[in-house]
């Protein structure tokens, strides 16, 4: 045992969990739910889903009927945190500019 072993490390990331927590903030959002897809006012913002042990996140960058994607893995709770805080600055912004 070196010194930088305490003895402990992070919990495995649980995707299918963090899908749950995730979908719970994006309802909060108050954005719709559709398949595996949030919507804002019927335009598609954000989709996900879950594979080899991650949250697969495509992140519009405008919301649009077939928007631009941005491809986003994310492969733990800080990761999760950063794509809601983004999504959260993006509505702020697409708000503004409506």
């Amino acid at each position: 045992m070196n010194g930088d072993d305490i003895g402990w490390a992070l919990p495995a990331f649980d995707a299918d969990a963090a899908l749950v927590q995730l979908k719970r903030a994006l309802r909060d959002l108050k954005l719709g739910e559709r398949g595996d897809g949030f919507e804002l006012r019927g335009k598609a913002v954000l989709r996900l889903k879950v594979e080899d042990g991650a949250i697969a996140a495509l992140l519009a960058q405008r919301p649009a009927l077939t928007p631009t994607w941005e491809r986003r893995q994310l492969r733990s709770a800080a990761e999760q945190r950063k794509l809601l805080d983004e999504l959260e600055r993006r509505l702020r912004r697409w708000q503004d500019e409506d």
